[in-house]
């Protein structure tokens, strides 16, 4: 059973490879914004640009994954972030282009909606067979 221990310093690790990758993903977006770039491809560009660190890091040291990478766990990571990308995309374009709001106020919110997201399909889907052969997925 994980303990509330052990699945909070998860989930901060989660989120310190998040901040990380979050970085990127704004850098990138506003830099592309600023080049002209359509404001959803600038979002699916610096979406991605996180994704490849992410799983790195996500696997070996937020879910500690012991074995070697897979098709079938690349395949679900990308599963995973394209279901976040698309819930941030579309929340991105319903504030902007619906509500008129500030577009750094609809980025935190499309990124926090992801977050979420990404963390549960990558504890309870891609990485989950490594924690329950430690005992650690109640």
């Amino acid at each position: 059973m994980l303990s509330d221990k052990y699945r909070t310093i998860q989930f901060l690790r989660f989120c310190t490879v998040g901040v990380a990758n979050t970085a990127v993903d704004f850098a990138a977006f506003f830099l592309l914004n600023l080049c002209g770039v359509p404001y959803l491809l600038a979002q699916v560009l610096s979406y991605s640009a996180g994704v490849v660190n992410s799983y790195l890091l996500n696997r070996k040291w937020t879910f500690r994954v012991a074995r070697k990478a897979n098709l079938q766990e690349a395949a679900s990571f990308i599963v995973v972030n394209g279901i976040s990308l698309l819930v941030s995309s579309s929340l991105l374009a319903v504030l902007h282009d619906v509500n008129h709001l500030n577009l750094w106020l609809c980025k935190l919110t499309a990124t926090a909606a992801g977050i979420i997201v990404n963390f549960m399909g990558n504890r309870l889907w891609v990485f989950a067979e490594s924690q329950k052969t430690r005992g650690e997925v109640s």
